[in-house]
């Protein structure tokens, strides 16, 4: 066999290139790792900026006290202004317990107009009512908002279901009570709110009985404590 000069030309360019290539691939995995590491990176800071976020309002184990008024519209009766209070204990971030009483008045144009007509009286005219309630409030969403281009505030939505009882001539055994309602917390220890309440109970007027749904609408303040959280 004869090896010619050429032939040892062209083995000798081939190792060479060969010898190359084999000395470019690490490199080229070693870029590759550092463009996935950079990706992936990225990608989780996108990925935690898009999640949920640290909540800058805690409720968990604090004391809520809540002055609030709005209206009550009942069934059977006229619509009339509504106020009251509430003690509410959070348990959690989700949960709470609240314990409330509320004030109104009840009176109704109707039982008016029939007195007038057979000059007796049937029900005392402006009578007191008083609410008395129990609720179990869960929190289904929360947020923040921006006042204003100022600084940012969050805010609570919630349901609220409960019953209690209520005590005026009319109404008859429990009241069955729920709804859902909106907390604003401009600050770390102050909330305003937002109530809307159903009331289903007994009612009697004028020798009749029926299942009623009165609802109650509140806008009010609430207090944490401890003021420091």
């Amino acid at each position: 066999m004869q090896i010619t000069l050429r032939g040892l030309l062209a083995a000798f360019v081939v190792g060479l290139s060969l010898s190359a290539l084999s000395g470019a691939l690490p490199s080229t995995r070693v870029r590759a790792d550092c463009v996935d590491d950079a990706v992936r990176d990225e990608l989780n800071a996108r990925r935690q900026y898009r999640g949920v976020q640290e909540r800058l309002f805690q409720k968990a184990l604090r004391h809520e006290l809540s002055v609030f008024g709005g209206g009550y519209a009942a069934d059977l009766t006229s619509s009339s202004y509504l106020a009251g209070g509430a003690y509410t204990f959070h348990l959690s971030e989700d949960l709470a317990l609240e314990a409330s009483f509320q004030y109104t008045r009840s009176h109704t144009e109707l039982v008016r107009i029939i007195e007038s007509r057979l000059a007796t009286e049937l029900v005392r005219e402006e009578t007191p009512v008083f609410l008395y309630g129990g609720h179990l409030l869960w929190t289904l969403a929360y947020g923040k908002l921006r006042w204003f281009h100022s600084r940012i505030s969050r805010f609570d939505f919630y349901l609220a279901l409960g019953g209690g009882v209520t005590d005026n001539r009319s109404a008859r055994g429990l009241t069955l009570s729920a709804g859902f309602g909106l907390k604003f917390y401009p600050t770390s220890w102050l909330a305003v709110r937002m109530d809307v309440r159903d009331h289903l109970l007994n009612q009697e007027l004028l020798g009749e009985s029926r299942i009623v749904n009165n609802l109650a609408a509140t806008l009010g303040l609430s207090v944490f404590l401890p003021f420091a959280f």
